[in-house]
């Protein structure tokens, strides 16, 4: 395991930036951007399903409205990236455009740390947990479980897009936030800032997946599994399930959240689709294609899916979904352990 990230920081943080920014263009061995853009970006679905891991996989909650979280990390995020434009936008103002273009005199009173970094690193943090603790200490309160959980996570991922989508909130409307300039008084199309951005995501990934081994191999995610298999034994032995559930909701709340801030500088666009239930139901399966309750498993199923997305998607767009929905049965049927669980029956003596 300590080869295995080791080699992972290794690949992250030197060989990536070495095949694209200092290999010519014209070499075999060249990373091109639209290469490495595609990486990030599937680095920080990988955290999203890595978060999903923690609260299904590890404690039998499934969850789909994570999409909901990812998003508002987005969001706040997005707002700073709006406020780094300054008077560059169409109008020359310095309220952004979408504001100028529907009459909006002066920023509404949510924005208003919005143009400070340290404040927008806070907000996405706070946002998604905050959000994630207040659904879920009334859910996880209110015993609701299984099939119902799931729906009702849902239903708030709906409401969310639903209000995101109205153009008096001030979150863009329908178009949400892009056309961003810079990050910290840098500019973000430059080669530095993405690759930048891109060791970061790694990183991130590394230190998430290290903190999620770490918790599952506790005390604390031992009774998260204990949960997950006999919820009932373990109030009788004691253990109040609400407190580990309700914690452990939280920190993947705030994981996605993270991941959807480091997402968008890097694709330069947020908009409420990302709150789509189709959005988080795609989290559920990465999980599950990689193999739940394996940690490795997700970030394995989120390479997997969405690489085989972009290749769908250029070569037979019409047929993805499709594909998507085969994909998701006949790992239900045949892989129930996902790619890790095949991987690892093979590895095992006849």
């Amino acid at each position: 395991m300590r080869a295995g990230v080791l080699a992972a920081i290794l690949i992250v943080a030197i060989l990536v930036p070495l095949l694209n920014l200092i290999v010519p263009n014209n070499s075999p061995f060249h990373l091109s951007d639209y290469a490495v853009q595609l990486i990030a970006k599937i680095m920080c679905y990988a955290i999203a399903a890595l978060a999903m891991d923690l609260i299904w996989g590890y404690t039998g909650v499934l969850s789909l409205g994570h999409g909901v979280f990812f998003a508002l990390g987005g969001y706040a995020m997005g707002m700073y990236l709006m406020r780094q434009i300054g008077r560059d936008g169409n109008y020359r103002s310095n309220l952004p455009d979408f504001m100028v273009f529907l009459d909006w005199k002066t920023l509404p009173w949510h924005w208003t740390f919005s143009d400070s970094f340290a404040a927008t690193l806070l907000l996405v943090l706070l946002v998604p947990g905050l959000l994630a603790f207040v659904f879920g200490f009334f859910a996880f309160r209110s015993r609701i479980k299984g099939v119902y959980f799931s729906i009702i996570t849902q239903a708030m991922t709906f409401a969310t897009m639903l209000l995101f989508f109205r153009n008096e909130t001030g979150f863009g409307g329908n178009n949400g936030f892009t056309d961003f300039k810079r990050i910290l008084g840098t500019p973000i199309a430059t080669p530095s800032m993405r690759m930048t951005l891109f060791v970061l995501t790694g990183l991130t990934l590394i230190a998430f997946f290290l903190l999620a081994r770490w918790l599952v191999g506790s005390k604390f995610g031992r009774v998260l599994q204990a949960i997950r298999d006999a919820e009932t034994r373990v109030m009788f032995t004691g253990y109040d399930p609400l407190r580990y559930k309700l914690a452990i909701w939280v920190i993947s709340a705030v994981m996605c959240g993270i991941a959807g801030a480091l997402y968008v500088p890097q694709v330069g666009i947020i908009n409420p689709g990302e709150m789509s239930p189709a959005s988080s139901i795609e989290i559920a399966i990465w999980a599950a294609v990689g193999g739940r309750g394996t940690l490795i498993g997700p970030i394995v199923g989120a390479f997997f899916v969405n690489g085989a997305k972009s290749w769908f998607t250029q070569a037979f767009p019409e047929f993805w979904l499709y594909v998507l929905g085969a994909m998701f049965i006949a790992v239900t049927i045949f892989l129930p352990n996902g790619i890790v669980g095949l991987l690892r029956r093979k590895k095992e003596p006849a």
